[in-house]
């Protein structure tokens, strides 16, 4: 069971889960996954088990992830097919065609 720092799960599939489903970790993988990494995270939370985890949401069907790496201001991308694409010194990342409109300004994560 894994659990991102961020996700988002589309109303239909949500409501679809019964009332106690929804009051513990619910049995799905979100639709949009966020993980933040730290300058200082070591073991589970390096950056080599960060992008296991990118794997893991990717394989068990994310359509998309955003790997935020904020002390090297790059985000790596992970679509729900292909391979990962890392942005450098962006202040804007949008989700595109698969969550129009979605839209995260990374100034303030870029500033720490």
């Amino acid at each position: 069971m894994l659990s991102p720092d961020a996700s988002l799960v589309r109303l239909e599939r949500w409501q679809a889960l019964t009332p106690d489903q929804q009051r513990c970790f619910a049995p799905l993988c979100p639709e949009l996954v966020v993980e933040l990494a730290s300058p200082t995270d070591e073991g589970p939370r390096g950056l080599t088990a960060l992008r296991r985890k990118m794997d893991a949401y990717q394989s068990n069907g994310a359509r998309l992830g955003w790997l935020l790496i904020p002390h090297e201001r790059a985000v790596e991308v992970w679509p729900a097919s292909g391979e990962s694409q890392r942005l450098e010194q962006i202040a804007l990342l949008q989700a595109g065609p698969e969550f129009p409109g979605l839209q995260l300004q990374l100034a303030e994560i870029w500033a720490g």
